[in-house]
């Protein structure tokens, strides 16, 4: 029996991954229910879309950036497993808002006044949940885990997430926009069931006052966790990664839309082979690195996708109108001479995207001691979602600009290039085995 079989008939783990899941998935039922439906329903305007489509990211991702800290401190302080059971219970409400605002939008009743401000609300609301959750998924897994453990137990936790996103992918782009209202609320009650499950995992160092001070305690945790080259190198990595993956979701269903001349379903048809790509990379690196936590992959892996976000660049250049009216379907997407080129280089980004980042992740659960493990990974979605944040303002910016949704994809190519000199770094650090100081 291999250790990843092992683990997900395991109540050490399996409740904390179908809760994960759970939640992925609802995020992005959610999430691209809403941006489609408003692309393609309610906006007509490439510049108007891809300014909606990235204020919806950058609203979800705001939480993590002003949060953070306070989620590090509350789950390396309280019991990680009663903290998930709030969090899941308010899924509940937040989930019975944005199903008012999709289902206000599906009845066509005051969209821009009403809706979509309830749409918009319940988004940065599940961006504040999954702040409080983020820390615990990873933080949780060296406690429940034993040491060989965690570098499998981590590949699953992030392949999980990506089929999870492609469940949820799946459905926003077929099924109608009312059916995603009810989805939402009903998944919600599931996940919260689930989270009961999950065993105990009190804090494992003194409880200490919580530091209400956002700005203070975001920066005081950040330096503190940072003092390891490791660690800080790690974490800079991932912001790039994280922010290159920002601007490719806001940029694919205006791109779907306006270049491809293709339907919503074609949009989630990318969001997921993307999200197939990820899970495959994820659970491909484990077998290759056979269970050791390593950066030995990360710089040659993001070398390789930045080389596919070139190649998929070329062929949206390269992609001709088709003769007659309407969008694209599936299948006359799938018909088109360049389509299986598209989603060939689509699903390579993805593939080696998720070889470089899912060892990256090890590094800051095994690299800290256990007492701090949740407080690295809220400082490391503080700079993640400080730099994707950045990355959806700059999206914003060339689309105002005038610079094209398909000249954008050169800048996630250029970030990959950053994130292999970073990753080289790591390699470096890790070879030395020092934790030296930055």
């Amino acid at each position: 029996m291999t250790t990843s079989t092992h683990l997900v008939h395991s109540r050490r783990f399996l409740p904390l991954f179908v809760t994960q899941l759970l939640g992925a998935f609802n995020d992005n039922l959610y999430k691209n229910a809403m941006v489609l439906f408003v692309v393609y329903s309610i906006y007509n305007s490439e510049e108007a879309e891809a300014q909606f489509s990235a204020l919806a990211s950058g609203l979800f991702i705001l939480p993590f950036f002003v949060l953070s800290a306070l989620a590090g401190q509350l789950a390396d302080m309280r019991d990680k497993a009663r903290i998930i059971r709030i969090v899941k219970a308010c899924e509940i409400g937040i989930m019975v808002v944005g199903a008012a605002g999709l289902l206000l939008a599906w009845r066509g009743g005051a969209a821009s006044e009403l809706a979509i401000p309830l749409m918009l609300v319940a988004l940065f609301a599940m961006g504040v949940h999954s702040t409080f959750f983020g820390p615990i998924k990873y933080a949780i897994l060296p406690q429940h885990l034993h040491p060989s453990e965690v570098l499998a137990g981590t590949g699953l936790v992030e392949a999980g997430t990506y089929i999870a996103i492609l469940g949820g992918t799946i459905l926003a782009g077929w099924i109608p926009v009312e059916w995603a209202a009810a989805g939402v609320v009903a998944t919600a009650v599931v996940g919260y069931l689930v989270s009961r499950q999950v065993p105990d995992a009190p804090p494992l160092s003194p409880v200490e006052p919580l530091d209400f001070h956002l700005v203070r305690s975001s920066v005081r945790l950040v330096a503190n966790t940072l003092h390891d080259r490791r660690v800080f190198l790690a974490i800079m990595a991932i912001s790039f990664f994280w922010t290159i993956g920002a601007v490719l979701f806001i940029q694919f269903p205006p791109l779907a839309k306006n270049v491809l001349e293709a339907s919503k379903e074609v949009a989630s048809l990318f969001l997921v082979v993307f999200s197939i790509g990820v899970a495959i990379g994820s659970m491909s690196i484990n077998a290759m690195l056979k269970g050791r936590v390593s950066a030995r992959f990360s710089t040659g892996s993001v070398i390789l996708m930045a080389g596919f976000v070139v190649a998929f660049y070329t062929v949206c250049r390269a992609w001709s109108g088709h003769p007659g009216d309407g969008l694209l379907d599936v299948a006359q997407f799938l018909q088109q001479p360049l389509a299986v080129a598209l989603l060939l280089s689509l699903l390579g980004i993805a593939v080696t995207g998720g070889m470089f980042v899912v060892p990256l992740y090890a590094f800051l659960t095994t690299f800290v001691d256990k007492s701090q493990t949740a407080r690295t990974i809220a400082a490391n979605n503080i700079v993640n979602s400080g730099a994707m944040v950045v990355g959806s303002l700059l999206a914003v910016g060339l689309s105002a600009a005038g610079i094209s949704i398909v000249d954008q994809l050169l800048l996630s190519a250029g970030m990959c290039l950053v994130s292999a000199w970073l990753a080289q770094k790591l390699f470096q650090a890790e070879k030395r085995g020092s934790p030296a100081s930055i």
